[in-house]
C-alpha cells in the first residue's frame, strides 16, 4: 500500500451496500461493468430514476449508465430530487437531478465525475466522500492511500444498437432490440443525421429495407407520399409520436400508383431534426395499439435532451434543377427539474422536369416531374417533475407546406381549351397548401401499490386547401375565369388515453408485467366546397369552329372544384380496453400475451390478440415467434372522400370521378358500405449475438387479410356513364369506389446483420447488410355486382391486383458502411431493388394489350456516399451524393407515356428525377 499523502484522507461508502454510509476507509468497487471515459456522459440511457434522496439517486443513475459519481456526503444529505425519466444522455440526466442545487459537476482525468458544492457550502470541510459506481461485487473495507485518480481505461465503444433500449412493441421498461419477442429496427440520431437524407419518410425508406417508398401521384394527390411497410399498404401501418397515434393527412393518395385509396399520416410533416429515435415494429400489432398496426408500427420519439444543433443544405439533381435548400435549428433548455425542446426547419424543394417532347405538337411543353414545395415544420418536446412521483409532459408539431405541380398538356386544338385564351394550350398549375399540427398532453409517474401509470390526451387537425391556376372550364366559355378555388379537406383525432401497468409477482422466476389500458378517439373529416365556377356547369356551346354545337367538358381542367353536392362533415367514436402480460417464465423463456376490444361508432365491434414466445437456449441465440390477430377501420375519407379529375387510365386521359360508397351512384355500381379489415399474422425469427461486435437477426412472416379494403378498377362503358348522368354527375366518363371484395396473403422474410470492427489505424468501421424479401397473392375475389357482371366489366381486375402482386419490389437489399478517423467520416451505401410492375388493365395477347402493355421498371442498385470533415469542435462540413451514379428506372412503352408527360415508369420506388448531389455545414452546441 503506497504512503497516504499528507492532504486529508477521505473516507467514502458504496451506496446501496452493506456497509452504510458511516463505513471507514474508502471501499474500492469492481469498476469492469464502468464506463471510465468521459465520453460516457454523453451516451444515451433510458433513465428511470424517482423523486427521492439526492444520494439513492445518484447510484440510481450510476446503476442504469455505468458511470461513477463522486460527492461529499455533507453536500447532498439533505437533499431531494425529482423524477428522471426517458431517453437522455447521462449528463443530461445528471443535470436534471442537480438543477437548482448548489452543486457543480466536473470530470476527472479517469472519467468520473466529481460533484462538489458552489457559494458557502464550498468551505465546508468533509467528512467523507461519497461513491456511487456501477453495480459490481464489492469487497468490503479495503483501503487506498491516495484520491489521486487511477489511469483511465482504454476507451470503450458505445453499445450496439442491439443493446439499445426500446418502448415499441413492449409495455416494459429496459427491454432492447436484441432481448425483444418481435423484430425491431432503432435508427438512432447519428444513423438520421448520416442517411443523406432530407424528409424523415425518405430517412425510412432509404434506411429500412422492409419499407418502400410511392413517389407517384396525380391530380390532388402528388404532394401526399407514401410507404408500405412489408409489402402492405401505407394505412396499414400504425405511426406514433412518442408512443401515441399520429394523426391521417386529409388528402386521399388517390390517382396514384401501388398506395391509390390511402389518406396515411403525412411523414414529411415532422420536422427530421426534431427526432431522437425512430423505432419500426415489423409485426402485427392491433391488440396492442389498436387500428392499422396490421404490418407494424413506426414509433417517432423526439429529442428531450438540452443539446443544441444547427444545419444548412443546399442541393441540385445532375441536370441542375430540382434545386433544395433546408435550414434546420434546435436547441434543449433546462426548466429548473424539467426540459424543454424546441425544433424547427424550413425548406425549398424545386421543380425537376423529366418529360419528353410532346407527340401531338412536337415541342416541349409537358412539364412532368417532381412537384415543388415550399414550407417550415415545427415541433416542441417538455417535461417537467410535479411533486415527488409525477412528470408532466406535452409535445406539438405544427407545418405549413405549399406544393404545386403541373398536370398534363392540353394542347392549342383541343375540345378543353379556346386559343383566345391559350393559343399554345396550357397545362393546369395545381397548388395545394397544407396546414397541418398535433399537440398531446399528459402526465405520467408512480401511484399507490407501485402502479405506474400514464394519462394523455391528443388533438391533432388536417386541413388542406386547393387552387388551380392556367385552366379552364371550358363550359363557362372563353370569357371565363382561368384560375380557381378547387375547395378544401380537413381531418381531425382527438385520443386520450390512460395506461396503468406493474410488475406483479406470481412465483416465477422474475415478476410478471401487467398492464391495462383503454383508450378514446373521435375521428372527423370534412370536404368545404370550392368555387361554383370550378364545378358548375356553364352550359355554353361554341356556334362556329371545328366543336360547334358540342358541349364542353365541365369543372376545371386537370381537378374540379369539389361540388356542394359533396361538401359536408362526418364523424365517429371509438373506445377500446386491452391487457397485456409479459414476463420471464423459466430461465431462457419468455411469454408476452395481449388483448384488445374496440367499439367503433360506424361498424361495431371487433376484438384482437397477440401471443409472443421468446427462447434463448445459450447464451448469445435466441428463438422468436409470434401470433396474433388484427384489424383496420376503414379512414372516414374512404367512406366519404368524392372528387373529380383527370386521370391516365392505359395511357389515355380520362375524367373520372370517385363515389363514397354511401352515394346513389356508387349503390347503382353495386357498392356496399365498408367494413374493417381483418388479419392473421404468424412470424418466427432468431437472433444471434454470440460473436463479439456481431448481430445477425432472421425474421419470416405470413400476413393474412381478409376483406382488404381496396379502390376499384376506373369503371367505364355505356353502362357507367347512364348511372353518373342519372346521379346528375355530368363531368365525367368513369368512376370507381372502395370495397371489401378481396383477400390476400402475403409471405416474406427480413434478414439483419450488424458488425463493429474494432478499432485499428485505419479507424472505425460499422458495417451493416439487410434485406427484405416479399410476395402477396390475391387467396379470394368476391362474385361481381350483377350490374357489373352485366356491363362486362370488373371490380378488382388484373390491374389492381398488380399494384399489389407487383407493385412494390419483390426484393430490397441494403449493404452500407459507415468510417471515422478522426475529423473524417464517410458513408457508403448500396441499395438493390427488384423490379416492380405497371400493370395493364388487359391481358396478354389481346389487341387491347398490345396498346397498352404492362410496364416493367427492372431491378437497379442506387450508390450513396457521403463525406464529412470536423472544422472545429462543434462545426463539421459534408458533401454527399443521393443515387450517386445517376439512375433513372426504364422507360414507359411509348404507348403509356401520355404524350410525353410521362416518360418513366412512375412506380419506381426511388423516383424518376435521378441523383441529388449536395453540401451541409452542421453546428452543434
Amino acid at each position: 500500500m503506497r504512503s497516504l499523502k499528507p492532504l486529508r484522507v477521505f473516507r467514502a461508502v458504496l451506496l446501496g451496500s452493506t456497509l452504510g454510509c458511516a463505513a471507514p476507509g474508502l471501499c474500492l468497487p469492481a469498476f469492469a461493468q464502468t464506463r471510465s471515459n468521459a465520453s460516457a456522459l454523453n451516451d444515451a440511457h433510458l433513465f428511470n430514476i424517482p423523486a427521492q434522496d439526492m444520494n439513492d439517486a445518484l447510484l440510481r443513475l450510476s446503476q442504469q449508465s455505468g458511470l461513477r459519481v463522486l460527492f461529499r456526503y455533507e453536500a447532498v444529505s439533505s437533499l431531494r430530487t425529482g423524477e428522471v425519466k426517458g431517453w437522455f444522455s447521462t449528463r443530461d440526466a445528471l443535470e436534471r437531478l442537480i438543477a437548482g442545487r448548489a452543486l457543480r459537476m466536473s470530470v476527472t482525468a479517469s472519467g468520473a465525475v466529481v460533484l462538489m458544492p458552489t457559494g458557502a457550502q464550498a468551505s465546508v470541510q468533509p467528512a467523507r466522500l461519497m461513491m456511487a459506481p456501477a453495480p459490481a461485487a464489492v469487497p468490503a473495507n479495503v483501503a487506498i492511500s491516495s484520491p489521486e485518480p487511477e489511469p483511465a481505461p482504454a476507451p470503450e465503444k458505445p453499445a450496439s444498437d442491439g443493446d439499445t433500449i426500446i418502448v415499441t412493441g413492449t409495455r416494459a421498461t429496459g427491454r432492447t432490440v436484441t432481448s425483444s419477442a418481435v423484430p425491431i429496427d432503432v435508427l438512432s440520431k447519428a444513423d438520421l443525421q448520416t442517411s443523406g437524407k432530407q424528409s424523415t419518410r425518405d430517412l425510412l425508406g432509404t434506411l429500412v429495407p422492409s419499407i418502400n417508398v410511392s413517389n407517384a401521384g396525380s391530380g390532388a394527390s402528388f404532394a401526399v407520399k407514401t410507404l408500405s411497410l412489408r409489402g402492405l399498404s401505407s394505412d396499414e401501418v400504425l405511426v406514433l409520436v412518442n408512443g401515441k397515434r399520429r394523426h391521417n393527412t386529409a388528402t386521399m393518395f388517390i390517382n396514384g400508383t401501388t398506395q391509390s385509396g390511402q389518406s396515411p399520416p403525412d411523414l414529411d410533416l415532422i420536422a427530421s431534426n426534431a427526432i431522437g429515435r425512430v423505432e419500426v415494429l415489423r409485426d402485427g400489432a392491433a391488440a396492442q395499439y389498436g387500428s392499422d398496426a396490421i404490418a407494424g408500427v413506426i414509433n417517432i420519439v423526439l429529442k428531450n435532451d438540452t443539446t443544441g444543433s444547427a444545419s444548412l443544405l443546399g442541393g441540385a439533381t445532375g441536370t441542375g434543377d430540382g434545386v433544395q435548400g433546408r435550414m434546420q435549428l434546435d436547441k434543449g433548455f433546462r426548466l429548473g427539474a424539467g426540459t424543454l425542446h424546441l425544433s424547427a426547419e424550413a425548406y425549398n424543394q424545386g421543380h425537376t422536369y423529366r418529360s419528353g417532347i410532346n407527340t401531338l405538337v412536337n415541342q416541349f411543353t409537358n412539364m412532368g416531374g417532381q412537384p415543388g414545395a415550399v414550407g417550415a415544420n415545427g415541433a416542441i418536446n417538455f417535461e417537467m417533475p410535479v411533486g415527488e412521483a409525477a412528470t408532466l409532459y406535452s409535445f406539438d408539431t405544427a407545418s405549413v407546406r405549399q406544393a404545386d405541380g403541373w398536370l398534363t398538356y392540353r394542347t392549342p386544338t383541343a375540345v378543353t381549351n379556346y386559343t383566345t385564351l391559350f393559343p399554345n394550350g396550357y397545362s393546369p398549375h395545381l397548388f395545394l397548401t397544407d396546414y397541418d399540427y398535433q399537440a398531446s398532453l399528459g402526465i405520467k409517474g408512480t401511484g399507490p401499490a407501485q402502479i405506474k401509470y400514464d394519462l394523455s390526451t391528443t388533438y391533432s387537425d388536417d386541413r388542406v386547401e386547393y387552387e388551380e391556376k392556367s385552366a379552364l372550364n371550358v363550359s363557362l366559355g372563353p370569357t371565363g375565369p382561368t384560375s380557381f378555388y378547387i375547395g378544401k379537406l380537413g381531418t381531425s383525432e382527438w385520443t386520450t388515453n390512460l395506461d396503468l401497468s406493474r410488475p406483479v409477482d406470481i412465483g416465477l422466476v422474475e415478476p410478471v408485467l401487467v398492464a391495462l389500458g383503454a383508450e378514446y378517439r373521435r375521428d372527423t373529416f370534412t370536404i368545404g366546397a370550392g368555387d361554383p365556377s370550378s364545378y358548375i356547369n356553364g352550359g355554353y356551346v361554341s356556334t362556329t369552329g371545328p366543336y360547334a354545337g358540342v358541349m364542353r367538358a365541365v369543372g376545371s381542367q386537370g381537378v374540379n372544384g369539389f361540388p356542394a353536392s359533396s361538401a359536408g362533415a362526418w364523424s365517429r367514436n371509438a373506445w377500446s380496453v386491452y391487457a397485456n402480460l409479459e414476463g420471464k417464465i423459466i430461465q431462457g423463456v419468455e411469454l408476452g400475451l395481449a388483448g384488445r376490444h374496440e367499439h367503433y361508432s360506424d361498424f361495431g365491434d371487433t376484438s384482437t390478440g397477440k401471443v409472443s414466445l421468446r427462447l434463448e437456449p445459450v447464451r448469445g441465440f435466441a428463438l422468436r415467434g409470434t401470433a396474433s390477430t388484427g384489424f383496420r377501420a376503414p379512414t372516414l375519407q374512404q367512406e366519404h372522400y368524392s372528387s373529380a379529375s383527370t386521370i391516365s387510365v392505359n395511357g389515355v386521359l380520362l375524367p373520372v370521378s370517385a363515389l363514397p360508397v354511401d352515394t346513389p351512384a356508387a349503390i347503382a355500381l353495386g357498392a356496399k358500405p365498408l367494413k374493417p379489415e381483418r388479419s392473421t399474422n404468424f412470424s418466427v425469427g432468431m437472433v444471434f449475438t454470440a460473436i463479439p461486435r456481431l448481430t445477425v437477426t432472421v425474421d419470416a412472416y405470413q400476413i393474412r387479410i381478409r376483406d382488404r379494403i381496396l379502390l376499384s378498377e376506373t369503371l367505364q362503358g355505356n353502362t357507367v356513364l347512364s348511372v353518373l348522368q342519372s346521379a346528375g354527375i355530368l363531368n365525367s366518363a368513369g368512376g370507381f369506389y372502395f370495397s371489401n371484395a378481396a383477400s390476400t396473403r402475403t409471405r416474406g422474410l427480413d434478414v439483419v446483420a450488424t458488425y463493429r470492427v474494432p478499432e485499428t489505424k485505419l479507424g472505425s468501421f460499422n458495417l451493416s447488410l439487410s434485406a427484405n424479401l416479399n410476395k402477396t397473392v390475391f387467396t379470394h375475389i368476391d362474385d361481381l355486382p350483377d350490374v357489373l357482371k352485366n356491363a362486362g366489366l370488373v371490380l378488382i381486375g388484373r390491374s389492381r391486383q398488380g399494384d399489389f402482386t407487383q407493385g412494390t419490389p419483390r426484393s430490397k437489399i441494403i449493404g452500407s458502411v459507415n468510417w471515422s478517423k478522426d475529423a473524417f467520416t464517410a458513408m457508403v451505401r448500396a441499395t438493390r431493388y427488384g423490379s416492380v410492375t405497371q400493370t395493364s388493365s388487359y391481358y396478354p395477347g389481346t389487341a387491347a394489350y398490345a396498346a397498352a402493355p404492362d410496364a416493367v421498371a427492372t431491378p437497379k442498385t442506387l450508390v450513396d456516399l457521403e463525406l464529412g470533415y470536423q472544422l472545429t469542435k462543434g462545426i463539421k462540413i459534408t458533401a454527399g451524393a443521393n443515387n450517386l451514379f445517376n439512375i433513372y428506372p426504364d422507360r414507359l412503352p411509348v404507348s403509356l407515356q401520355s404524350s410525353g408527360f410521362s416518360l418513366y415508369n412512375p412506380y419506381a420506388p426511388y423516383g424518376f428525377s435521378g441523383g441529388f448531389y449536395y453540401g451541409r455545414i452542421n453546428f452543434s452546441f
